[in-house]
């Protein structure tokens, strides 16, 4: 009986987890499901005889291991640093991994190991990374195979919210980790363009003043920002004569804006200095804007003067009070903030924090999903490419809409390429071995052609 180990069993997990279920019904395998919330393991498995939930804190080295021995298989749903803790006993026990994460160097040191023993570490294998790579290179390869040189690749995704659930001023709903929100962009961004290498910081990456601006073809028009280091995948890519190479995340153009703004007001500062015990959100925000020489506006604006001022950042990086004319965009930026709690009375209670803690606090609780929320994903590339002397351009693009807060399409589009590629090594229908991510036809026709069968299907436009 074939044995399914999956480690975390969160929110994101939902789609996974359900798709794992009737996958070892109807093969009559096995699952375990480990998480250290022991009411949610036991909600997710309860009433089936194949799967297992087991109450788990990942330091416990020696269940964990226990665990890792009994398992054909691995799936890793844990945060990323702590991927490398599995990643070790799946070594040690001779076991093949799956995660949804970035290759990091401390994986990176076990590929030796890996390619010994043959095992097969798919790592990237999720959304964004994963179904991006998956769906870019069967589209290059298609391309290279028709005799075609591709001159400019842009690689664009976004965990977004559904139209019918976009009701606040950011145009934005959390599907995903909210820390990743808080601290996106942090690492800043390098890119190729135009044939010349671009560098761009964190304070650069949101300027809404650049006007990165994309037209989604059967969506709205959003914004992206660009998304760590692309530089690294152009030889991953085979697109080393690229004139441009990038990737980016999407996000509605007020968004950009907004959180712009939050960067300038330094909120995203992660220096624990604020001692939260019966301090209120609007205390906070006060607290911290009085060490920038802000609170004499934050207390006594009117309502008027708040949709009338505009905040900047003088250049000793201190923030200062400007008048301007009353502009929609400045409007919807102070609305923004006032939105995220400015004068929200809740105590925080949480301890000594940093600014970037109380803005997770503070997304957590008013960009939350409601249980009949529903989010979207898009994922659309582009491709320029010379075919027979001609000049060609390709938009392939990627729609999906969730079904409500838990079954989101961020939890189907993470968790669906995890489960079905653990379902083709253990039919032995992708039979590579050592450390990788997916790029080559072997793991990725599979896996996009059953993604298909769940309404994850890319609608190509050549221009």
């Amino acid at each position: 009986m074939k044995h399914i180990l999956l480690f975390g069993a969160g929110k994101s997990a939902s789609v996974l987890i359900d798709y794992l279920i009737q996958l070892v019904i109807d093969k009559n395998w096995h699952l375990t499901i480990a998480d250290a919330n022991e009411a949610v393991v036991k909600s997710k498995s309860d009433g089936y005889n194949n799967v297992t939930g087991v109450a788990l804190q990942i330091q416990d080295d020696a269940k964990r291991k226990g665990l890792v021995a009994d398992a054909d298989i691995v799936i890793s749903l844990m945060p990323p640093a702590l991927h490398f803790i599995v990643a070790k006993d799946c070594v040690a026990a001779g076991k093949n991994l799956l995660t949804a994460s970035y290759v990091d160097d401390n994986i990176r040191s076990l590929e030796k190991e890996i390619k010994e023993k043959s095992l097969l570490f798919l790592c990237e294998m999720g959304l964004d990374p994963g179904i991006d790579h998956m769906s870019a290179m069967q589209v290059i390869h298609r391309i290279k195979l028709q005799g075609g040189k591709i001159t400019s690749f842009k690689s664009h995704c976004g965990g977004l919210v559904a139209p019918e659930s976009d009701d606040n001023p950011w145009h934005y709903k959390i599907s995903w980790n909210p820390r990743n929100v808080v601290v996106a962009g942090k690492a800043g961004a390098i890119y190729k363009e135009n044939n010349e290498v671009v560098e761009k910081g964190y304070r650069d990456l949101f300027n809404p003043a650049v006007g990165n601006i994309l037209d989604v073809p059967g969506n709205d028009i959003y914004a992206f920002y660009p998304n760590r280091d692309s530089l690294g995948y152009i030889p991953v890519y085979g697109l080393e004569d690229t004139h441009t190479f990038i990737r980016t995340t999407l996000r509605h153009p007020a968004f950009i804006t907004g959180w712009d703004k939050i960067i300038e007001l330094r909120l995203t500062d992660e220096e624990k200095v604020y001692d939260t015990t019966n301090l209120s959100f609007a205390a906070f925000f006060l607290q911290h804007l009085e060490r920038f020489r802000f609170a004499n506006w934050f207390e006594k604006a009117t309502a008027k003067q708040r949709g009338a001022a505009f905040m900047s950042v003088d250049s000793a990086g201190n923030l200062s009070m400007a008048e301007a004319d009353e502009t929609g965009t400045e409007q919807a930026i102070v609305e923004q903030l006032y939105f995220l709690g400015f004068d929200d009375g809740e105590l925080i209670n949480k301890g000594v924090c940093s600014a970037a803690d109380v803005l997770q606090l503070a997304l957590e609780k008013k960009l939350i999903l409601r249980p009949e929320d529903k989010d979207l994903v898009i994922m659309m590339h582009e491709f320029e490419y010379t075919l027979n002397g001609k000049q060609h351009a390709l938009s392939s693009t990627l729609s999906v809409t969730g079904e409500d807060s838990v079954h989101t399409a961020m939890a189907k589009t993470v968790g669906l390429p995890l489960g079905i590629a653990a379902k083709l090594i253990l039919e032995e229908e992708i039979a590579e071995t050592g450390l990788h991510i997916p790029i080559s036809p072997a793991i990725y026709e599979p896996v996009l052609q059953e993604l298909q069968q769940h309404g994850i299907i890319f609608k190509d436009e050549e221009k």
